[in-house]
């Protein structure tokens, strides 16, 4: 009998053995996930070109706008806006596409065969894009910061809790849409409803303090305005209570209905 073979291979056999955890499960999916998010040049630059390069189409428009009759300026109209762009397509955009293409691939059926719950399958598989946005949008408020010469926000926890409610959210209206798409290239043209929407209704381009009340009433429940809101409310501080908790109210009831929408809707395998 060889001892030294069998003491060897018993350290690695424990080590296989061993349980592991929610978040190490979560960590490792992350790490695969960004190896594939790295490899695709596609995706590179629908997430990090995209939404550098849109902020500038802003400056143009904001130019035109009368911003001091609602007390705004154009590093108030551009930041928000550049960190809404982050988070339609660094997070909203490529995580559809993602979705769609580990459902085709038939990873995401195979890894509901093992240890990773479907949270953990879900979260790991958004966690590249979600940091992704989540570092651009703080390079971005550091570059209209620096270069549109805003200054420190008056209430930095709200725009704290924007964007944080951003990365959430988009991430769950990626697994809600990416259930309704049945192809990697069809992704782009189902995320885009969602995309325009936002962009036209939801302050991203436009501010809803210059659209006329009614309009911006019903505006302000679509599911990317509480983000922008609470973000620029963060630099102004100029929104009251009530309207922060509209915000929220607006954001956890999207999010709610999102989460029932993943759970009913989402598809694990590939769709026929």
């Amino acid at each position: 009998m060889n001892t030294a073979s069998t003491t060897s291979t018993a350290p690695a056999a424990a080590r296989r053995a061993a349980p592991t955890t929610p978040v190490g499960r979560m960590a490792a999916l992350a790490r695969a996930e960004l190896t594939l998010f790295l490899r695709s040049r596609s995706t590179l630059v629908a997430a990090l070109i995209v939404p550098l390069g849109l902020p500038f189409s802003v400056r143009s428009a904001a130019d035109g706008m009368h911003l001091e009759d609602a007390g705004l300026t154009v590093g108030l109209v551009m930041l928000p806006a550049a960190i809404g762009f982050s988070l339609l397509f660094a997070v909203y955009s490529t995580l559809v596409g993602v979705f769609v293409a580990r459902r085709e691939q038939l990873v995401l059926k195979r890894l509901r065969t093992g240890e990773p719950r479907d949270l953990e399958i879900l979260t790991g598989a958004g966690l590249p894009a979600a940091v992704t946005g989540l570092v651009q949008s703080l390079i971005l408020v550091a570059g209209c910061t620096a270069l549109l010469h805003l200054s420190a926000p008056h209430a930095p926890q709200l725009a704290v809790l924007g964007l944080l409610l951003g990365l959430v959210l988009c991430t769950l209206l990626a697994a809600v849409t990416s259930g309704f798409t049945r192809t990697v290239e069809s992704a782009q043209v189902t995320a885009i409803p969602l995309i325009m929407v936002s962009m036209v209704g939801s302050g991203v381009v436009f501010p809803l303090e210059l659209m006329p009340d009614r309009l911006a009433r019903i505006c302000a429940l679509l599911p990317l305005t509480p983000v922008i809101t609470l973000v620029r409310g963060g630099w102004t501080g100029d929104l009251s209570a009530a309207e922060v908790l509209r915000a929220l109210a607006v954001a956890l009831a999207w999010s709610a209905a999102a989460v029932f929408a993943v759970r009913r809707w989402f598809r694990w395998e590939p769709r026929r």
